[in-house]
């Protein structure tokens, strides 16, 4: 399942995947497979990038339509 909520939070900021991936420490890959739902983050890397993006983890991974 795609995450659309953390990729419109990455693009709202004007983040690119690298970028993102920089600042919370993993590949851009990663960040990719995590978006896409290819990945299942561990809950520290949730951690990481919800707070990166401004948002917290139940609207960036379990809100609505997730």
């Amino acid at each position: 399942m795609a995450l659309d909520a953390m990729r419109e939070a990455r693009r709202r900021l004007g983040l690119t995947q690298a970028e993102l991936a920089k600042d919370v420490g993993v590949t851009r890959q990663t960040i990719s497979q995590v978006e896409s739902g290819d990945y299942n983050p561990t809950l520290h890397l949730c951690v990481r990038i919800a707070r990166r993006l401004g948002t917290d983890l139940n609207t960036l991974f379990w809100g609505e339509g997730h």
